[in-house]
């Protein structure tokens, strides 16, 4: 008998789905005392630079679906005008990052959003988070949603919550198990 565990291949995720349709009356985050803070639009981020944000931040959370696109797949997502990302740097340091996909007439979608692992914790994440609202609500959308599921980080649901966002739809989805299907970056650029 083996002591290893064999992973299922299919994994069934709890995704819930948030949107607001109106911009949020809520405090404003205050900038964290952290080091010095930088916002940056990543225009036309190159797709290794693009790939780092994505694979560090969502490892710990299983993101894969962008890995598995080609680099000509990935380009054409993140060198689209209507998609904004947002890179948050720490003393310098990318920290996290935000990508409004606004695509479809009207919305604003919160495509991905997260920090690196090294700077959770640090009270960067509502910070973030509220100032990628803000930022989606400027060009005044009839609607800005995001989804979250249940491989994210424990407190996602709460903090979206707490930045005005309402939970109007929840499914469970059955995937392919991202610990089987994850490719390395060296993989995925190919």
């Amino acid at each position: 008998m083996s002591d290893r565990t064999v992973e299922p291949t299919m994994l069934d995720i709890v995704v819930t789905y948030l949107e607001m349709l109106k911009p949020p009356t809520r405090p404003t985050v205050p900038v964290p005392a952290v080091g010095k803070i930088a916002l940056l639009r990543a225009e036309r981020p190159t797709v290794s630079f693009y790939r780092y944000l994505y694979n560090t931040v969502g490892e710990t959370w299983l993101w894969w679906e962008r890995r598995r696109l080609s680099n000509d797949e990935l380009a054409r997502i993140i060198h689209d005008p209507l998609v904004e990302i947002y890179v948050l740097y720490v003393d310098g340091v990318p920290a996290g990052y935000a990508e409004l996909d606004r695509r479809k007439h009207d919305e604003v979608e919160l495509a991905y959003f997260g920090l690196v692992p090294e700077f959770i914790g640090r009270k960067l994440g509502p910070f973030l988070l509220n100032w990628a609202v803000d930022t989606a609500w400027f060009a005044k959308p009839k609607r800005l949603w995001v989804n979250t599921n249940n491989l994210d980080h424990p407190k996602a649901l709460q903090i979206y919550q707490k930045a005005g966002f309402v939970p109007y739809r929840q499914e469970t989805q059955t995937i392919p198990n991202p610990r089987l299907v994850l490719l390395s970056p060296i993989e995925a650029a190919r």
